[in-house]
């Protein structure tokens, strides 16, 4: 992942994906049968690892408020740990819904399993009458938008707060519009 952020897919190459990971060429065209497939599986562990963290740690969370919340903050400080992830991330999700040919087809539902963990999230809150009623399928989209937003403004050096507070922030304006 380092290598496709810093240099971008195209300026990549294998002897350099080999060199960072320490070994030889050979060896990667052992695993992979092209940079493409390394790239795209670089991508795919990304996003397999942050939603298994989300599930993991969701499932310890008890009220809806606290639930939204610890989904805000996992993204926002996996982001920021992953820097190299998310500028990959984003370039593929960003670009992939305009040039749907050019993503592997099961990686819009890889996406969209974040939607739905928070979406569910969404209902048991209106279930539990801690929000209101609401579109939770766009709302859903909407709040990862915002998540992204931030995200994408930490990377850029645009946000000079900690992550705490952006994460205070994410989460304030999200629950002061969907809370009952």
């Amino acid at each position: 992942r380092r290598v496709f952020a810093k240099k971008g897919f195209h300026a990549a190459t294998v002897e350099d994906i080999a060199a960072a990971a320490g070994v030889a060429k050979g060896t990667v065209y052992l695993y992979y049968r092209s940079k493409q497939e390394v790239y795209w599986a670089a991508l795919e562990h990304g996003i397999t690892e942050l939603h298994h963290e989300i599930a993991t740690r969701l499932e310890s969370e008890e009220t809806p408020e606290n639930k939204v919340r610890t989904f805000i903050e996992i993204k926002i400080r996996y982001f920021e740990l992953n820097r190299d992830f998310f500028r990959i991330y984003f370039s593929e999700l960003g670009s992939g819904f305009l040039h749907p040919a050019q993503m592997p087809p099961h990686f819009e539902e890889l996406y969209l399993q974040q939607a739905r963990v928070l979406e569910a999230v969404l209902q048991q809150g209106i279930q539990s009458k801690a929000i209101r009623e609401i579109r939770t399928d766009t709302a859903a989209v909407a709040i990862s938008d915002l998540i992204r937003g931030i995200i994408v403004q930490r990377l850029l050096g645009w946000s000079t707060k900690d992550v705490e507070s952006d994460v205070n922030f994410v989460f304030d304006l999200v629950w002061r519009g969907i809370a009952v």
